[in-house]
């Protein structure tokens, strides 16, 4: 795995830290899931290098369903927040 590949997921998992603390500290849910929306974005980046340092494609696999679980989770928590259609 070349150093480009380690020093960009380093710095991606800093920036997970640093969402970690408005996740703590957020005054509003909406921080608090623009963070959680952060993790899934920077956890997809993380698969996504270290498939193509370490050559493991199923990583490939795992990032996309780790995005498609990181949009719904946003659409639901929309709807339970702000709320959806009457019915």
């Amino acid at each position: 795995m070349s150093w480009q590949y380690s020093s960009a997921a380093l710095f991606l998992l800093l920036a997970i830290v640093a969402g970690l603390g408005r996740i703590l500290r957020g005054p509003t849910a909406a921080d608090s899931m623009l963070a959680a929306q952060l993790f899934g974005t920077c956890g997809v980046a993380i698969l996504l290098l270290l498939a193509r340092g370490l050559e493991w494609e199923v990583l490939q696999d795992i990032a996309l369903v780790f995005a498609l679980l990181a949009a719904l989770a946003a659409v639901a928590f929309a709807l339970r927040t702000w709320g959806g259609t009457e019915r």
